[in-house]
């Protein structure tokens, strides 16, 4: 099991459990996930969705070796679409829209496929050492699957950690308004929780309306369609990567995650 799942007080926690590997996320986690996050939906005594990580690290993103893949030697981008169509793009979304509020807890580093994790929750709550990056650039491609970086960061400084591929501070994180609070990381899962309980004692109707309004406001924007099309974008990468290099292109992000302590 990749996921703990448990419910106290009006409150879903849902933690990632593979702290040996940094949660990196393979095709078993991110079902396990969904799994997670789908009870905790249907489950009327949840008000409150919280996401955090066991260990050091929130999550260094995809497994770069998950066996769930096709063979490499084999795959095809119409494989490759139809695998991050679903893992990836759907259930981001899905998340993104689960009617009930939810946390994200960022601990370490948060890399690549991470973004996919806490960016569809409402709220960040970020520890003073938590790093957020998206290094796929090194792979030939445009940034990872779920284009929240526009959105989250702004135009400029979402080219800017796309082009270099450095990790966005907390606190810099704090300053485009992507993280809601930046604490220190032995304090990370108590403000968390009271930040939930806090939340979890409104009115369930109201909330659910209150993040209606907010993400139908980001929709009627474009959000939504951006989404959608960066996605495509992101495909032709990997067209290009197959035509090129065969896929994936690795050596260069393995060797960076394996620097992660």
């Amino acid at each position: 099991m990749y996921i703990r799942y448990e419910v106290a007080d009006k409150i879903a926690t849902i933690s990632l459990n593979r702290p040996e590997a940094a949660n990196a996320q393979n095709g078993e986690l991110l079902d396990e996930l969904d799994a997670a996050w789908t009870s905790a939906a249907n489950d009327p005594e949840v008000a409150v969705i919280v996401l955090r990580a066991e260990g050091k690290h929130f999550s260094a993103g995809h497994d770069l070796k998950d066996r769930s893949w096709p063979d490499p030697a084999k795959i095809t981008l119409d494989r490759i679409v139809e695998i991050e169509s679903r893992r990836y793009l759907e259930y981001s979304l899905r998340w993104r829209n689960v009617p009930k509020p939810s946390i994200a807890a960022v601990q370490g580093r948060c890399i690549a496929g991470a973004l996919l994790l806490c960016w569809p929750c409402d709220l960040i709550v970020a520890s003073e050492d938590a790093l957020f990056s998206d290094p796929v650039v090194l792979m030939g491609i445009g940034g990872v699957e779920y284009h929240g970086h526009t959105w989250e960061l702004g135009a400029r400084k979402a080219k800017e950690i796309l082009f270099t591929g450095r990790p966005v501070t907390a606190r810099e994180a704090e300053q485009t308004g992507m993280v809601n609070q930046v604490v220190p990381r032995a304090e990370l899962d108590e403000r968390t929780r009271e930040l939930a309980a806090r939340i979890a004692a409104k009115p369930a109707f109201g909330l659910r309306q209150a993040k209606r309004a907010v993400n139908q406001t980001l929709d009627v924007q474009g959000f939504y369609a951006a989404i959608q099309s960066v996605f495509d974008i992101h495909q032709t990468g990997h067209g290009n990567a197959l035509s090129v290099n065969g896929f994936p292109i690795l050596t260069q992000l393995e060797d960076m995650k394996s620097n992660i302590q």
